[in-house]
């Protein structure tokens, strides 16, 4: 791999084929430990740490989902999954699209969370100004210091999608400390903003989803957004018109009562998630 090592994670069942899962923009292999408790035995997961996050921060440039593909390309090949089924969040969902896209003979299904399909109202637009506009705590928090773990972890249990959320401590918890760097009182993320740029710049210019790919999904939807807004990133008229243009292939699921972030963190939206992958495994 293109630098280095790209840090994996086997979360839940051990002995399963491995589900490929991947992050969002500035987050981490983290984000999926409740979906793998919610799966139980149905399935386990192969969580990565994206270039530039968490344990594979210090791999370099390219980043871009073209990098990312191709990254997980290689996960795939070390984990001697032949064709596997592929879950991502946010950017994750627009990896996996492109990976299925370029290598769809390895990829027997895909399963979309809150992401993968182009942005409303980003067309034309300067994508840093957007990444900005969309995720500014997010982007924000990654030139912050903390005196300590408990403040950081304080920093994201007042997170507005976190906060008024179903999503348990104990997650929030790993979720924080899986992304801490540095010596108090100059802990800070490890996810390199560069990274988080650069990918933002693929992201916010996607132009469609890729028409012929031969790929089942389901995309899963929440109803609010980035910061617990009533601005989802995947509005459902939006992702039913997507379902519509190959139903034999495609499958929308609303998950009620969840945002961006809880979609995946959340007990409830983790429950929908780890359902759609083990039907996905099962299929």
């Amino acid at each position: 791999m293109h630098g280095g090592s790209l840090a994996a994670f086997r979360l839940g069942r051990p002995d399963a084929e491995p589900v490929l899962a991947i992050h969002g923009i500035t987050s981490s292999s983290a984000s999926w430990v409740a979906v793998a408790r919610a799966l139980g035995d149905r399935a386990g997961l192969v969580a990565v740490d994206l270039r530039g996050r968490g344990d594979s921060r210090e791999l370099p440039a390219p980043y871009g989902l073209a990098a990312h593909a191709r990254d997980m390309l290689a996960v795939l090949d070390a984990c001697a999954v032949e064709r596997g089924v592929v879950v991502g969040h946010s950017l994750g969902a627009y990896i996996a699209v492109r990976l299925a896209a370029e290598h769809h003979d390895r990829v027997r299904a895909l399963v979309l969370v809150d992401g993968g399909l182009p942005i409303p109202g980003t067309e034309g637009a300067d994508p840093q100004a957007l990444l900005d506009a969309s995720i500014g705590p997010a982007v924000a928090r990654l030139k912050m210091r903390f005196a300590s773990a408990d403040e950081y972890r304080d920093w994201w249990r007042a997170h507005p999608a976190i906060a008024r959320s179903d999503v348990e401590d104990d997650d929030v918890v790993c979720y924080a400390d899986h992304d801490l760097i540095g010596s108090p009182p100059e802990l800070r993320s490890a996810v390199v903003e560069d990274a988080v740029r650069a990918d933002a710049a693929d992201l916010f210019t996607v132009a469609d989803y890729p028409a012929d790919l031969p790929v089942p999904a389901t995309l899963l939807c929440a109803p609010r957004g980035f910061v617990d807004d009533p601005n989802p990133l995947h509005p459902l008229p939006l992702a039913k018109a997507w379902s519509a243009g190959a139903p034999e292939l495609r499958d929308v699921v609303a998950v009620p009562e969840v945002n961006h972030y809880s979609i995946a963190l959340g007990a409830r939206g983790a429950g929908a998630v780890a359902d759609a992958v083990a039907a996905a495994v099962a299929r």
